[in-house]
């Protein structure tokens, strides 16, 4: 019986580190060379400008860490740094960063549970549907989980060990990283700073305490300086990217890009909007009933209970601070998408039943399962496109959309497409467009998500004598619809569009009213 027990976890361990790595670098060049997502455009475009003997990116929105760490990586190998291969290093080490996570969150996840369950946090980990889709992306946020991961566990061996310099040290450096990645990262110090009062409320001499901060604080500024030089050395021009993004994320400056958020509510529109898409509507379920169970039962003198409470009370410090902000973007709260593995399987161990936990376990794993549809089928825009140049005479006029920053990549010249500013021009000019238009193509829910407009009821419901002719929806998530998430989960990577055909010629007169 040991022997077969020592077998299936050898087994389950094999599988683990298989999953992680075929999920995570699986299809890394999705979207079949055409690059959709904004944040990584520009991170790439950045990091393609950079030479030996001039690493001054001239783009502050993020920190010059992650973009030095792909320009010295392609360099290593000779690789030149094109906007192709930028974006490829970018995707690289966000995956690479997506499996550290998962390594870590192991290591975290068996100071709270038996090793069995580790494993099992661990699973729930590799097979949630955020963190799969933000590790295809060549942006931060892979990174900055790590770290805050990262930070909460050296928080916890700080909180356990009295000699605990070392973990002060890393902590500096890693924070340092992290506020070089993305100066609203300052946030992740909160484990460290809380497990230090625990200390000192626990009666720790406040002589080494002090001096441990001051280590913190002199390896957190020197690896800022070394790995983010130009914020320092362009302060002006960093200052006024931190005003306008400050800005953006405020409310203070409204952008069309941000128009989603208007009337929403905070730290409501997070769990509509994000949390059921990125953790699967199972893992959520579970993890909300497994927080309520924890919260029932708590024994904070347990130490399992302690180490529970570095790992949440600064989560949810983190959340009220980034929850109520105007913008509420998926990649503000994603260092948080750990917690609903562990939540999850805080709830699985509480379950009696042998067959109950493994229908559990099932049910919370598929969505993830199911996402990965979407890195083995050609990239939706292609598929759009090809059905266009197969269906659509060619020389017919077509009315898109711009905005979806690569517009639907139709490789037949011979159409005639306008691509309208829905978020500028609206509605001028566009009775015009639609009076000559035998097409239209809504190549996302970009737009009409976020904007409330006659036209898109009026061509929705055939007033404008369009009749829609194809659908074409990815169908990547399980009992969910992509559209009603928040915008970054669908339009970036799976958008769903939709092609309508004129079958009813109206006057010019009644486009305008329809308008």
């Amino acid at each position: 019986m040991f022997s077969n027990r020592k077998f299936f976890s050898g087994f389950l361990i094999i599988f683990i580190v298989l999953s992680s790595i075929f999920t995570r670098f699986y299809k890394l060049n999705w979207g079949n060379d055409y690059y959709f997502h904004p944040d990584e455009g520009n991170m790439a475009s950045a990091l393609s400008r950079l030479q030996t003997n001039d690493l001054d990116p001239k783009f502050y929105a993020y920190g010059q860490f992650p973009l030095y760490l792909g320009f010295f990586t392609l360099k290593i190998f000779n690789i030149s740094n094109s906007f192709s291969n930028s974006i490829f290093i970018l995707r690289f080490y966000a995956a690479l960063f997506s499996i550290l996570s998962i390594g870590l969150l192991y290591f975290l996840s068996q100071k709270i549970f038996s090793s069995k369950f580790s494993l099992l946090a661990t699973l729930f980990t590799i097979f949630s549907p955020g963190l799969i889709q933000i590790a295809h992306f060549g942006t931060t946020e892979s990174l900055l989980i790590f770290i805050f991961l990262l930070e909460i566990y050296l928080s916890i061996t700080i909180y356990q060990k009295k000699e605990n310099y070392w973990q002060y040290i890393l902590a500096g450096i890693f924070g340092g990283i992290a506020l070089a990645t993305k100066i609203s990262s300052l946030i992740f110090f909160g484990p460290i700073f809380l497990v230090t009062l625990m200390k000192l409320i626990k009666g720790e001499k406040i002589l080494p305490i002090i001096s441990k901060i001051i280590l913190l604080i002199v390896f957190t500024l020197n690896f800022y300086i070394i790995s983010s030089p130009y914020n320092l050395a362009n302060s002006q021009d960093f200052l006024s990217s931190m005003r306008y993004e400050t800005g953006v994320a405020t409310g203070e400056s409204r952008v069309f890009y941000t128009t989603q958020f208007k009337n929403t509510f905070s730290y409501l529109f997070q769990f509509q909007k994000i949390f059921p898409y990125s953790s699967g509507i199972f893992q959520f379920i579970f993890a909300f009933i497994g927080l309520v169970l924890l919260l029932k039962n708590w024994k904070l003198k347990e130490d399992k209970h302690l180490y529970w409470f570095i790992i949440l009370i600064p989560s949810l410090v983190y959340f009220l601070y980034f929850g109520q902000l105007y913008v509420k973007w998926t990649r503000f709260v994603s260092p948080l998408f750990f917690l609903f593995p562990l939540l999850s399987t805080f709830f699985i161990s509480l379950l009696k039943s042998r067959f109950c936990r493994l229908v559990s376990i099932i049910v919370a794993c598929l969505p993830g399962l199911y996402f990965m549809k979407i890195y083995f089928n050609p990239d939706i825009r292609i598929v759009a496109s090809s059905w266009i140049e197969n269906n659509i005479p060619v020389n017919s006029k077509i009315l898109s959309e711009g905005g979806n920053v690569i517009n639907i990549p139709i490789t037949d010249k011979n159409y005639q497409i306008t691509n309208y500013d829905f978020y500028n021009n609206y509605p001028n000019n566009l009775s015009n467009h639609l009076l000559t238009t035998n097409y239209i193509i809504v190549p996302s829910r970009r737009v009409f998500k976020n904007y409330d407009l006659k036209y898109y009821q009026n061509l929705f419901n055939g007033s404008l004598g369009f009749r829609q002719i194809n659908k074409i929806s990815p169908d990547y998530d399980l009992f969910l619809n992509a559209e009603d998430a928040e915008e970054t989960w669908s339009v970036f990577d799976h958008p769903t569009i939709r092609i309508y055909k004129k079958v009813n010629q109206l006057t010019l007169e009644e486009y305008e009213a329809f308008l």
